[in-house]
């Protein structure tokens, strides 16, 4: 009867103590984020072996307080002394926009007054840059929404099966006399003064270079750009779900950018994700919950999006995902968070300035 009588004296003790506890967190304020840096992917674990999007990070900005994250695809990692937290998005727009919207709404955290930077690899277009190069992005361009028709059912005369939506044929792009309006998120503006303030901050950033990647550039005869050493660019990113590669894809590249940007922007690197992440921002944006105008994007670039000379696009994608492909793989890595980190440590730095005022904005 003693022992009934002291066991549910204890259960009792037990479960005011939990929901102390429990209270006592929901109470606690939320830690304010000075700036999120968002990957995509991990090629293996978070630490000792062979590094991904997420790992030079973990490692160098000692993102060592892990928070579980399991609405979404990683657990979040945060360095509570400099207010630096990073994510890893998984791959694709779908994962990048859930994940994002998920931490943006998370009350552990103040996102309120956070700058984001995107860090991954991408394609680079070798008319404008070489493998290795850090690339700003000023516009994001989305190329999944469109409507398709297969190559070998398309008109004669037609260039291209891959055409706007609302349009019955490629023509109509350039018949219509009408700026192109993105109501559908086919193409969004970055804060341009951000930007340039990043181009600027990190423009004279070395970046690593190595063998393989001057062979694999050698390639690349009649491409001035290409054949250069890796250096701090700026351009459109053209975010698209399918892996495309190929010359005849990129030039629709091209002229998909310079479309939906009136011709303002220009075609430099290929990825995945990064008009759902952005979309997710302009929600969040919207709730008060993150500032739209604290957005960036950094790609660096891993591999060409077109073969050279001598080779079928084919060819060349097979040659990549083989075993001596992406010569350019770890020193962009590297890129992405040498020139991220110069970002990312000045805003730490002038915290108190960049709190309530934007880099480059007087």
């Amino acid at each position: 009867m003693r022992a009934t009588l002291l066991t549910r004296r204890f259960i009792c003790a037990l479960a005011l103590y939990c929901m102390t506890i429990t209270f006592a967190a929901a109470a606690e304020a939320p830690l304010e984020i000075k700036a999120v840096v968002v990957t995509m992917f991990e090629i293996g674990e978070d630490a000792g072996d062979e590094p991904g999007e997420f790992q030079m990070w973990k490692a160098r900005e000692a993102l060592n307080t892990r928070y579980a994250f399991p609405q979404g695809f990683h657990d979040i990692y945060v360095n509570k002394e400099t207010g630096i937290l990073a994510m890893v998005t998984g791959m694709g727009t779908a994962r990048a926009s859930a994940a994002i919207m998920a931490l943006g709404l998370d009350p552990r955290f103040d996102l309120s007054h956070a700058y984001w930077l995107v860090a991954g690899i991408a394609g680079v277009d070798p008319q404008d840059g070489t493998i290795g190069s850090a690339v700003w992005a000023d516009y994001l361009i989305d190329g999944d929404l469109a409507h398709q028709i297969d190559a070998r059912e398309i008109p004669a005369d037609w260039s291209t099966g891959y055409f706007p939506l609302f349009f019955t044929e490629p023509a109509d792009q350039s018949a219509s006399g009408q700026p192109a309006n993105a109501k559908n998120g086919e193409m969004y503006v970055l804060n341009a003064s951000l930007v340039n303030w990043a181009v600027s901050l990190t423009k004279d950033t070395a970046l690593h270079n190595n063998k393989a990647m001057d062979e694999l550039r050698a390639r690349y005869k009649g491409y001035p750009n290409a054949l250069g050493k890796p250096q701090v660019m700026r351009g459109a990113q053209m975010a698209a779900a399918t892996f495309w590669h190929g010359k005849l894809l990129n030039d629709w590249a091209n002229e998909w950018t310079a479309y939906w940007t009136n011709n303002k922007g220009n075609f430099v690197t290929s990825g995945m994700e990064d008009t759902g992440s952005y979309q997710a921002m302009l929600y969040l944006d919207k709730a008060g919950k993150a500032d739209k105008d604290r957005f960036m994007v950094l790609r660096t670039a891993s591999n060409f999006t077109m073969q050279p000379p001598g080779l079928s696009a084919a060819q060349n994608l097979a040659m990549e995902s083989s075993s001596t492909g992406y010569a350019a793989m770890q020193p962009a890595l590297e890129a992405a968070y040498l020139v991220g980190s110069k970002v990312v440590h000045n805003i730490i730095e002038h915290w108190d300035t960049y709190k309530t005022q934007l880099p480059g904005e007087k």
